[in-house]
């Protein structure tokens, strides 16, 4: 098509990109807070709206005109200079505050320890363009804060309100005392001053913290699983094309397994195992039977010659295991039917490995987060040694790729499980 013929498309992806910024709260204040998570919303939504322009393409029949390279190019484009442009203006930004310009005043009620951290951290960052005003004492938290920076007690905010210059009231004081604050949260409403809460409810180190609310009923959620809607999207869309594309081209393997482990021994070809799920959600994994059909039953004589800590029970020369599970063991042939799993939503790609209930049942309380997220067919555990790492230091992997999940994680997983396989790395 000749370069006229785009303004179309440049029209639907303008709107479109309208629309992308405010679910993705593209243009929301970053003051306080580092460029990276700004770059990730500019990112999901340059994705999103390509995304969009993509699926038009599609319906409307138009993929054989149009150039790909072109959109390629423009999307990629979009991106750099709208990251590149944010980044400058924060510079900028930073710079002109520093230099005494564009500064929010602030004052800190309560005189405690919180408090104390309060102003430290936007002490240590002078390109939050922030100025601290003085305490406010509660009358009841600890702290002898120097009289200079004491602009008075909570009973007398309405009048520090009306005689200094300030932008924004915190709250730091004990959870006890919040139900005092009320009424001066209200009065800095009611004067227009801005009113924020600086929460010490409890340890939540390692919890992602957002707010939100149930049909009008404000809620503040904690949650330590991933909970970014796109990319997880992504993620099972990632899921439902691998496995499918994976049983397609895998099914002369999935056939030859087959007919090995039917002519081996005697018995179903398929071994269905009641497995943990996502919070503990139980249900049926699929494996190519690699035991004897007895199993299950002779598991508690064998439980004295466990070669693996913790709960899970792993034997090198496991005698139930017959001549062709040994083989598909070694070359993970027999985990080839949870991609049905997978497809399923059961499952996902990577993940942690589902445990069998009664493991789940001798967890450490701090063991059971592992389950907070979908299990997988591979996970950072199968690439780091498998067998031959303890339990402990098995279900740390798990917790670190839970606390440090990313799309790009999940792609360099699979690319490491390829050698692990092809090398039958721990495995047995």
């Amino acid at each position: 098509m000749p370069l006229s013929d785009y303004w179309p498309f440049l029209a639907f992806t303008l709107l479109a990109w309208i629309a992308a910024t405010w679910f993705f709260r593209v243009h929301e204040s970053f003051r306080t807070r580092s460029v990276w998570p700004e770059i990730g919303r500019i990112a999901r939504a340059v994705a999103t709206v390509a995304l969009l322009q993509i699926a038009a393409i599609f319906f409307l029949r138009l993929h054989e005109d149009v150039s790909r390279l072109f959109f390629g190019t423009y999307f990629a484009l979009t991106f750099a200079l709208l990251a590149t442009s944010r980044i400058v203006l924060r510079r900028v930004a930073h710079l002109t505050r520093r230099n005494g310009h564009n500064l929010r005043v602030f004052a800190v009620v309560g005189s405690g320890d919180l408090a104390s951290d309060v102003v430290k951290t936007v002490e240590e960052h002078p390109e939050w363009g922030m100025q601290f005003a003085g305490h406010i004492l509660d009358g009841q938290g600890a702290g002898n804060p120097r009289p200079e920076f004491v602009l008075g007690t909570l009973a007398q905010l309405g009048q520090i309100l009306d005689d200094n210059v300030i932008d924004e009231v915190i709250f730091a004081v004990p959870r006890e005392r919040l139900a005092h604050i009320e009424g001066a949260f209200l009065l800095c409403q009611e004067q227009g001053a801005g009113a924020r809460v600086c929460l010490d409810l409890f340890d939540v180190r390692g919890s992602r913290m957002a707010m939100g609310d149930m049909d009008g009923l404000p809620m503040l959620s904690f949650t330590s699983a991933p909970t970014d809607e796109v990319a997880l999207l992504f993620k099972r869309a990632f899921d439902v094309l691998s496995s499918g594309v994976a049983l397609l081209l895998l099914s002369p393997a999935f056939l030859a397994t087959a007919l090995a482990v039917k002519l081996d021994s005697p018995g179903p070809i398929f071994f269905r195992q009641t497995r943990v799920g996502k919070n503990g959600r139980p249900f049926k994994m699929l494996k190519f039977r690699s035991m004897h059909v007895d199993a299950e039953a002779r598991l508690e004589s064998l439980r004295a010659q466990n070669e693996a800590s913790g709960p899970v029970f792993k034997m090198k020369n496991d005698p139930r295991v017959t001549r062709v599970g040994r083989f598909i063991r070694r070359t993970s042939l027999d985990e080839l039917p949870q991609f049905l799993n997978v497809f399923s939503g059961e499952m996902s790609i990577v993940g942690p490995r589902p445990p069998v209930p009664a493991e789940v049942k001798q967890y450490q309380r701090w063991q059971r987060r592992r389950l907070s997220v979908k299990p997988g067919i591979t996970c950072t555990w199968q690439v780091s040694g498998r067998s031959n790492i303890s339990f402990d230091q098995w279900m740390k992997l798990d917790l670190e790729y839970i606390d440090t999940w990313s799309l790009w994680q999940d792609i360099q997983i699979c690319f490491r499980t390829v050698p692990a396989v092809l090398l039958s790395r721990g495995a047995h």
